[in-house]
Formats: C-alpha cells, sequence, structure tokens
C-alpha cells in the first residue's frame, strides 16, 4: 500500500477549514488541471457522513470515475473518505484538522493500492504516485486560498452539514458535560 501524507498551515479558523474541505462545489473549482465534475450522489454543496459523490476527471489522459463515501466523521477535527467504485484497488483518504497559532493545521494522509497488479506497482513508482501527491497539492492551494480570503462565504453561506452522533454509552449522563457548582 502506498501512503502520501501533506501538511497545510491555514490562515483560518479551523471550523471553517474543515467545513470547506467537504465542500463539493469547492473541491471541483480547486481540481482545474483534471477537469473534475461531480456526476452522482452529492454533486454540489456540502456532503455529509455516509454520503457518496462520484467525480469525473481527466487523469493520465483518460476520463477517470471516483466514487467516494464519507466513512467517518468528527467535526471539527477529522473525517475520513474512501474509494466505493473507481481505478484504484484501495483507495482511503484521511483529513486532520487542529488548531495552531490562531490558524488551523491541515494533515493529510492517502493510502492507495494501485491497480494492475504488478504493472500498477511499476506505474506507481514511476507516475501515480506523483500524480496523486500534485492533485492533493493542487487541492490544498485552492482551498487555503479560498479559506484565507473572503470567498470562502460562496461556499459556506447558507450551507450546512448533518452530522450522524453515536449512541451514548450505558451510565453517561448529560449533566456530566455541566460544571461542577462551587459548593
Amino acid at each position: 500500500m502506498e501512503t502520501i501524507r501533506s501538511e497545510t498551515w491555514i490562515n483560518a479558523p479551523v471550523e471553517r477549514c474543515f467545513l470547506l474541505s467537504l465542500s463539493i462545489d469547492l473541491h471541483v473549482a480547486s481540481a482545474r488541471s483534471s477537469r473534475e465534475q461531480a456526476i452522482e450522489g452529492v454533486t454540489t454543496g456540502l456532503i455529509s457522513e455516509g454520503e457518496t459523490v462520484t467525480f469525473r476527471g481527466r487523469h493520465f489522459c483518460l476520463s477517470l470515475r471516483h466514487k467516494s463515501r464519507i466513512e467517518v466523521m468528527r467535526p471539527y477535527s477529522y473525517f475520513r473518505d474512501v474509494m466505493v467504485a473507481g481505478v484504484f484497488s484501495h483507495f482511503e483518504h484521511d483529513h486532520h484538522f487542529a488548531t495552531m497559532d490562531e490558524g488551523t493545521r491541515m494533515r493529510d494522509e492517502i493510502r492507495f493500492i494501485p491497480p494492475l497488479g504488478a504493472l500498477g506497482r511499476v506505474a506507481t513508482k514511476t507516475l501515480v504516485r506523483r500524480h496523486v501527491a500534485a492533485f492533493l497539492m493542487e487541492r490544498n492551494r485552492g482551498m487555503k486560498q479560498v479559506a484565507e480570503s473572503e470567498d470562502w462565504h460562496r461556499y459556506l453561506d447558507g450551507q450546512s452539514v448533518t452530522v450522524a452522533l453515536a449512541p451514548a454509552k450505558e451510565g453517561w449522563e448529560p449533566s456530566s458535560l455541566m460544571p461542577r457548582s462551587q459548593s
């Protein structure tokens, strides 16, 4: 399995960066070089946990489709998207967010298994790894630019995201979230 890691520091609040990462419209806008389009599932606005999106774009001079599902979401610190259908044998992308120095550290980790067995492994060493890393950097540059400007309003104003909450553990009391009174 191949792994690509990236860190981007963004001079914007963590909540904004997290939500922008869920924006289908921003993904499409920041992936101009591959002419990405969202063609199925959630095709505009913010994607939520359990939802899918299918992108079609030009990669290696081919029109390729990539269908992802948001598998896990922990606002405003983490989410994972996994490939449901596409060219890779396996593809998952972990998105981590942390408040740092009055801004946000966005950390990406992509893990994938190339298609086509041994031929795919050779192509990965020479082309695929570099292409996936460049695509991630292009997307992150676009997101950073939007998050640090007033353009973020175009993608987030009027948008909402659905968060699936896990059931409470047995014995959990809501009062445990309240400060104890000083008596």
